[in-house]
C-alpha cells in the first residue's frame, strides 16, 4: 500500500506566546497575513490561526480582529485555512465558537476536555522593564489560575452550533482521556468519521512530551477508533521537531508554528513561521517521506472545500 502524504499544518500565532517573547511573532492583521502565507508558500497545507488585537498583540476572539486578515490569506493561497476555537482561557464556548460560526472555515479546532492549562513559568523568564505591553506579564503570570473550560455540555455546543456549516474539527486531545471523551462523543453521533485528532504533548497541565506518551495515545486511537481517524502531533516548546518527525515516520501529520514552539533550534528563536515549515519539510522528505499539497490535504482529511467558507 503507497504510504499516505504527510500534511503540514503551521500555527501561526496562538494566545500563549506574547511579543515580548519574540519579535517574529506576528500579531498585527498584516503580520499574521504575510507569515501565513509565507508558511503556505514553504509547504504547509493548513494554517491554524488566532486573532490577536492589531495594536497590543492580546489574544482576542472578536470576529473584527479575524476579518482584516481571512480574506488575504485565501486569496494569496490554496492552504486550508483553520480557525481556533479556544482562543480565549476564560471566555465562554459560545464566545469561542463565533468566529468559525461566522467565516464557516474548512477546519476549526475543538479542545476535548477540560484541563489545567498554564504557561506561568514563561513570566520568570523576564524582567519587570522587558515587557513590551502592560497586559503581558500578568496574562503570564496568572495562568496558573486557569481552568481551560471545554465540559461535554460544551463540546455539544459547539458541535450543534457548527454542524450546519460542515467544518471538519481539528480535536485537540491534550491527555488520554480526551481520546476517551471524543469516542464517547462520536457514540452519541456530535462527529462524523474520519475525525481528525491532533494528539498535543508538553503544555503545563497536559500529558509530557515523551515517545513513549506519542506512541501510548497512537495506540490508544486505534483501538477507540481503527480507520475512522486520521491524525498530526503537536509538540509544544522543546519537542516540536523531535515529536514531529517521529510521527511522521510513524504515518502521522504534524503541526508546527510560533503558536507552539518559538525555536527553530535549541536555543535559537525562529525568524518565522515559514523557517519552521521549512525545516520539519527538509526533515520529512528527507526521511522519505512526500508532503501534501492543499487540495491532498482536502482529500485526506475529507474536507469541504475552499469555495464553502464565508471570507
Amino acid at each position: 500500500m503507497a504510504r499516505q502524504k504527510t500534511v503540514i499544518t503551521c500555527a501561526i500565532t496562538g494566545a500563549i506566546h506574547t511579543p515580548t517573547m519574540s519579535d517574529a511573532l506576528p500579531y498585527s492583521y498584516d503580520d499574521i497575513a504575510q507569515q501565513a502565507v509565507a508558511a503556505a508558500e514553504a509547504g504547509a497545507s493548513i494554517l491554524h490561526l488566532h486573532a490577536r488585537d492589531n495594536e497590543t498583540g492580546a489574544p482576542s476572539v472578536d470576529v473584527k480582529d479575524f476579518q482584516p486578515f481571512l480574506p488575504r490569506i485565501k486569496q494569496a493561497t490554496d492552504a486550508v485555512l483553520n480557525i481556533s476555537t479556544g482562543g480565549s482561557l476564560s471566555l465562554s464556548i459560545q464566545d469561542r465558537i463565533t468566529p468559525a460560526k461566522t467565516f464557516s472555515p474548512e477546519m476549526c479546532s475543538l479542545n476535548m476536555g477540560s484541563m489545567n492549562f498554564s504557561f506561568h513559568p514563561l513570566a520568570n523568564r523576564f524582567k519587570e522593564d522587558d515587557w513590551k505591553f502592560d497586559w503581558e506579564k500578568d496574562y503570564v503570570a496568572n495562568s496558573d489560575g486557569n481552568i481551560f473550560r471545554n465540559t461535554f455540555r460544551d463540546i455539544k455546543e459547539a458541535a450543534d452550533t457548527l454542524a450546519p456549516h460542515d467544518i471538519k474539527f481539528e480535536h485537540e486531545c491534550y491527555d488520554v482521556g480526551h481520546l476517551y471523551n471524543l469516542k464517547f462523543c462520536m457514540d452519541i453521533g456530535l462527529f462524523k468519521a474520519p475525525v481528525f485528532i491532533q494528539f498535543i504533548f508538553g503544555i503545563l497541565g497536559g500529558i509530557g512530551p515523551e515517545v513513549d506518551n506519542l506512541v501510548f495515545m497512537k495506540r490508544t486511537a486505534d483501538r477507540l477508533f481503527g480507520n475512522d481517524y486520521r491524525w498530526s502531533v503537536l509538540g509544544a516548546g522543546g519537542a516540536q521537531m523531535t515529536l514531529a518527525t517521529t510521527a511522521s515516520q510513524m504515518g502521522g501529520n504534524v503541526r508546527v508554528g510560533l503558536e507552539d514552539s518559538l525555536f527553530i533550534s535549541r536555543g535559537k528563536l525562529a525568524e518565522s513561521n515559514a523557517q519552521q515549515v521549512t525545516k520539519i519539510r527538509r526533515i520529512v522528505e528527507d526521511l522519505g517521506c512526500e508532503v501534501a499539497t492543499p487540495d491532498e490535504a482536502r482529500e485526506i482529511l475529507a474536507l469541504k472545500g475552499g469555495d464553502r467558507v464565508n471570507f
